[in-house]
């Protein structure tokens, strides 16, 4: 008999075997569920240019899906702003939200290839914690990612990236995030 072996992604073994001791000893938590954990990715694309030209949309959710792994959806407008040429219900840009093996997944090539091939990276601002936990950065290119063709592209453009967790305050997200790998500054 031969058993099935069941793939982890590597870093929710990582957290699951080192990060959640870690943070039981440094927090005192006194149960394993109390220790935070990443509940959603979230990865949003706004283009503003879609207002000229429509057609735009299917070249950026086609990246997005590459990326992410997942199929995208596309955001749209929720009123009229006539002073951006804008109509209800417009398509604007797209997003996509990973949970469970994907989430892990996709933080493990953020954390290990995209963020390293950034132009002078010096790390990741420590600051952009929401007060209760999440965590908001931006890239400027899409490039960045090894899974986007560099031939295919029509255009750069950035993608905003928000780290949801379970944590009660930034300093215990934090600490759960730079245990994962995130390369804050100093």
């Amino acid at each position: 008999m031969s058993e099935k072996t069941i793939y982890v992604p590597r870093l929710k073994r990582l957290y699951k075997e080192v990060v959640t001791k870690k943070l039981m000893e440094e927090f005192k938590f006194g149960n394993v569920n109390e220790v935070p954990r990443l509940k959603k990715i979230t990865l949003n694309v706004g283009l503003g240019e879609a207002v000229e030209n429509p057609k735009i949309i299917d070249s950026v959710v086609e990246e997005l899906r590459v990326i992410a792994g997942q199929q995208p959806v596309v955001t749209r407008a929720r009123k009229s702003i006539a002073a951006f040429k804008l109509r209800q219900n417009q398509k604007i840009g797209c997003m996509v939200t990973l949970r469970a093996d994907k989430m892990w997944e996709f933080l493990d090539r953020l954390i290990s290839f995209a963020l390293p091939r950034v132009r002078d990276f010096k790390g990741l601002s420590p600051r952009s914690f929401d007060g209760r936990g999440s965590y908001s950065m931006g890239v400027t290119e899409q490039i960045i990612f090894p899974e986007i063709n560099y031939d295919k592209i029509t255009s750069i453009r950035g993608l905003g990236i928000v780290i949801v967790t379970s944590a009660k305050n930034d300093e215990q997200a934090r600490v759960m995030l730079k245990n994962l790998g995130m390369p804050f500054r100093s």
